[in-house]
């Protein structure tokens, strides 16, 4: 079903969204598995509303739409025929009065662009971090930026000159420009890079909501690497050291395996930051999420997963 990879261009996006938020839509993703047990009750085959063609991903008839916003979404390859029937190739989420694009559902392709539970969770973590201590940004860095919306929360609740929006995924850029622009952003960047490896330059602030899971398949928006799918988060805290700004903060959302009832992220933070200077607080913000992973091979002796939210600010006063 995902062949956001395939567009021609973003305009039929940009009418997309222009057009849901004429009509006030609103849609919370929830998690794959409650959307699969949506999809599948009764009388829930088929699209009889917005939501269920761009949030659930049914099938709807064409006479959903206005023929004018049906035409250039099937001539911008937005939606595609399935049948008798028609699909959206992305999904549509409102988070903090804005609309963000991701993939439809289900999200099996390697190059999928996420949004779920985590994002609110990772936006709720930012919002509160700019609100408790409001501060000037000069550079942000949405670190692996997904859909975007952590560099969006970050514009809508700190002065910021640039936010550089960064992702390995091309379709995760093509989604996050047409989000930026639709949220009123016009001082987005968005580079194809492998972590920090194209990113140029320090920030004041970086954020970032990476894979955390052990995944067979090792999807990019999933696989976390080694140690139970911690591996990357632990080496997004380790390189941020060296691209911060004096003053600057790491915000990092992320998953952590507990086993034996030991926090294994937390240990590997502990170690790495004990003789350090950085400032650094750790919390954890939901004590279990994607339990049925624990039915896999790979966590039969992990207790659960945590949720938890990194804080690192390095030493140094802050640029005005």
């Amino acid at each position: 079903m995902e062949q956001i990879r395939h567009l021609r261009s973003t305009r039929g996006l940009s009418i997309l969204l222009a057009f849901l938020r004429e009509q006030n839509y609103r849609f919370v993703t929830p998690t794959p598995a409650t959307h699969a047990r949506n999809n599948a009750r009764a009388g829930n085959e088929r699209a009889q509303s917005l939501s269920d063609a761009f949030g659930w991903s049914r099938p709807f008839a064409r006479s959903l739409l206005p023929e004018a916003v049906f035409d250039r979404l099937r001539d911008g390859e937005v939606v595609f025929q399935s049948g008798a029937e028609w699909r959206s190739t992305v999904r549509v989420s409102s988070l903090e009065g804005e609309l963000f694009l991701h993939s439809a559902f289900p999200t099996l392709s390697p190059d999928a662009v996420f949004f779920g539970p985590d994002t609110y969770r990772f936006a709720r973590a930012i919002k509160q971090d700019l609100v408790s201590e409001p501060r000037r940004l000069r550079r942000a860095l949405d670190l692996g930026c997904g859909s975007g919306a952590g560099g969006v929360i970050v514009a809508k609740h700190a002065p910021c000159s640039e936010v550089v929006m960064s992702d390995i995924n091309d379709s995760a850029l093509l989604l996050t420009r047409c989000n930026a622009e639709a949220a009123g952003l016009s001082n987005v960047t968005t580079v194809n890079s492998d972590l920090f490896a194209h990113v140029d330059g320090e920030f004041d602030m970086i954020v970032a909501n990476p894979p955390y899971l052990n995944d067979p398949l090792q999807r990019t928006y999933r696989h976390g690497g080694g140690e139970l799918g911690s591996a990357l988060s632990i080496c997004i805290a380790q390189a941020a050291k060296e691209r911060l700004a004096p003053g600057g903060t790491l915000l990092l959302y992320t998953g952590s395996p507990i086993v034996a009832g030991q926090d294994r992220l937390l240990q590997a933070i502990e170690q790495d930051f004990a003789a350090s200077d950085f400032q650094w607080s750790y919390e954890e913000m939901d004590p279990d999420v994607f339990g049925e992973e624990l039915d896999t091979a790979a966590y039969g002796h992990v207790e659960r997963i945590a949720a938890v939210v990194l804080t690192l600010r390095k030493p140094g006063a802050r640029a005005c």
